[in-house]
């Protein structure tokens, strides 16, 4: 759901409470797009999340942390500079348009007073975070610079004058007539009342106007000019029924789910939606974060490991073609003892053969049966030297097929090791695991390695952790780098060790020493296993699993490649709920 108006003063109405005269303490800027503000304020600190992603744009408190890059973008040095050490003296929505204004007062390097504002755009593609001087409103930078090339009404660029983007004629919600609202239904044809609504008061969205339509007992796509008298004024009444709630900062954000799936979320309980699950927040920060955050992280994971998935799909692609043609000459050299055949007969039967014949039929005395044999004959050559031909012909074939079998076993190797880095890849959540998958690639010659530059050292990244019903730990590798650390570093030999059989995907480890592994927890990190590999789609996915102890890595095997044996196999069809279970039992374990 786009943020709109309505939630917008959500916002602002809970920034107010929480960050107002809160002092600026760091500035961080972990995305492109992204600005992290840490306020110390009522004895309390605050991370206030500034974001123009295009599409998840949002303004909200949050908790999340992430890594940020070692030399601060250009646009982060100007905000510290500017406002750092500053005081929030005021917070507003300009009008009820999707616009947030941040009043900082601060002092520059002489020590004179000056005051900023940071304007947070929430418009979808065209979000943009933008600091401007008070009273005087030149802009000192912004995120986005928007030149004339990009709009010819309003440029955002250092030195000019900020201008609010352009608006159209709408009422304002929080004070309009009854006159003046059915004014504008008498004036409006060939437009649906849903349409109708967002087109004409300010702030709301599609989503706003279904539910003022319902409300008012009207169905959204009804024809603005075919209603009477009475459902004109229900309909007013309706919208100042909706308009009073957030009026008077009624709010309940709230979280629609569509089975197990986020569906969509606002700052008001939608009754048109009341067939849905509905989950209430605490907070619209909370609901913002929630419904965000996974699909903003699982977009910027994507995004940033959209190269290591390319240069792995033509990897892959190639060695799909080559295994091709090892089958189809595995499959000439079938016929190798054919010709060794052939070559046998005539030297057997050079006494009945002479130059410049073109064939000749010849007892088989090799099979019992003793039947007759054709062989095709060179003219130009003598018997024995077609002998010779047949000879080096089977010779040939055969140490093809040597040489192939040798090939197609390290390009199977190599293909398997390529699907496991496509699962990696999608299992995937922080940018850690991602420079992890590269660094591996750049070190078995897959990637270029870049410029070295400076980098503080990383930490290593965390496998994910889950509890079973039965309250044993079932640990899960995300790429690699894990898998390696769970298998042979991390598991005890009596731990139990499991992954689909046959199919890439992700070690799973279950430790066994507080407490022995039941069905329960055998299913459940079988689950796990199914849900984070290839065939995460599937149903009934074979799992083996067995004794860390059986598992060994061959010499010279690839990351994350292992053999095992003396393994069982289980049979699951992976449950998403279940894993998200799994998850929420494990926070309320570790709260």
């Amino acid at each position: 759901m786009p943020i709109d108006g309505v939630v917008i003063r959500n916002i602002v109405f809970e920034l107010n409470q929480n960050l107002l005269n809160g002092r600026i303490d760091k500035i961080l800027q972990p995305e492109k797009d992204e600005i992290i503000i840490s306020i110390r304020s009522n004895g309390k600190n605050y991370r206030l999340l500034l974001s123009s992603n295009p599409n998840y744009p949002r303004v909200c408190l949050t908790n999340v942390q992430k890594q940020n890059p070692i030399n601060a973008p250009m646009f982060c040095m100007v905000l510290r500079k500017h406002l750092s050490g500053g005081k929030i003296v005021k917070i507003e929505q300009f009008e009820l348009d999707r616009i947030i204004k941040i009043y900082i007062e601060g002092y520059d390097e002489l020590g004179v007073l000056s005051n900023k504002i940071l304007i947070c755009e929430v418009m979808g593609r065209n979000s943009n975070i933008i600091l401007v001087n008070d009273i005087s409103y030149d802009i000192i930078d912004s995120l986005r610079h928007i030149t004339l090339d990009m709009s010819s009404f309003r440029q955002i660029m250092p030195r000019l004058i900020y201008k609010y983007p352009p608006r159209k004629d709408k009422l304002d919600p929080l004070d309009f007539s009854e006159p003046e609202f059915i004014h504008r239904i008498n004036n409006s044809n060939n437009m649906k009342a849903g349409k109708f609504l967002v087109q004409n008061i300010d702030g709301l969205s599609l989503f706003a106007a279904r539910e003022i339509c319902l409300s008012a007992g009207m169905d959204e796509d009804k024809y603005i000019e075919t209603i009477d008298e009475e459902q004109k004024y229900r309909l007013f009444l309706s919208a100042n029924k909706f308009i009073n709630e957030f009026k008077n900062n009624s709010f309940a954000p709230t979280i629609y789910y569509n089975g197990e799936k986020l569906f969509d979320f606002y700052c008001l309980k939608l009754n048109y939606l009341s067939v849905m699950d509905a989950e209430v927040k605490s907070s619209i920060s909370e609901a913002i974060e929630n419904f965000y955050r996974t699909k903003d992280d699982y977009d910027r994971i994507r995004q940033k490991s959209s190269d290591i998935v390319k240069v792995v799909s033509t990897n892959l692609d190639r060695c799909l073609r080559k295994l091709a043609i090892q089958e189809e000459t595995l499959l000439e050299s079938e016929h190798k003892d054919k010709w060794k055949l052939f070559g046998d007969l005539i030297m057997t039967n050079l006494y009945a053969i002479e130059k410049g014949d073109s064939s000749v039929s010849v007892i088989n005395y090799f099979d019992d049966s003793q039947s007759t044999v054709e062989i095709p004959l060179d003219k130009t050559l003598t018997p024995s030297q077609n002998a010779q031909k047949y000879y080096k012909k089977y010779n040939k074939e055969k140490s093809a097929e040597v040489n192939t079998l040798t090939q197609k076993k390290d390009n199977m190797s190599e293909i398997e090791y390529l699907e496991n880095q496509l699962v990696n890849t999608s299992n995937c959540t922080e940018d850690i695991e991602i420079d992890e998958i590269r660094n591996e690639l750049i070190s078995l010659g897959y990637v270029k390695a870049k410029k070295k530059t400076a980098s503080r050292k990383q930490k290593k990244s965390k496998p994910m952790h889950f509890i079973s019903s039965e309250g044993i730990d079932i640990y899960v590798g995300k790429n690699n780098v894990q898998n390696d650390y769970l298998t042979l570093k991390f598991a005890d030999p009596r731990d139990i060790w499991m992954h689909t059989k046959k199919i890439p995907g992700s070690h799973v480890i279950i430790k066994q020493d507080r407490l022995q592994a039941g069905e329960d927890t055998l299913c459940e990190a079988a689950n796990l296993a199914a849900y984070y590999s290839k065939a995460k789609d599937s149903s009934n996915v074979p799992v083996d699993y067995t004794e860390k102890k059986n598992v060994k890595k061959p010499s010279g095997a690839k990351p994350g490649m292992v053999i095992y044996y003396t393994n069982s196999t289980i049979y699951v069809t992976p449950d998403e709920g279940l894993i998200k279970k799994l998850n929420m039992d494990r926070d309320k374990i570790e709260e």
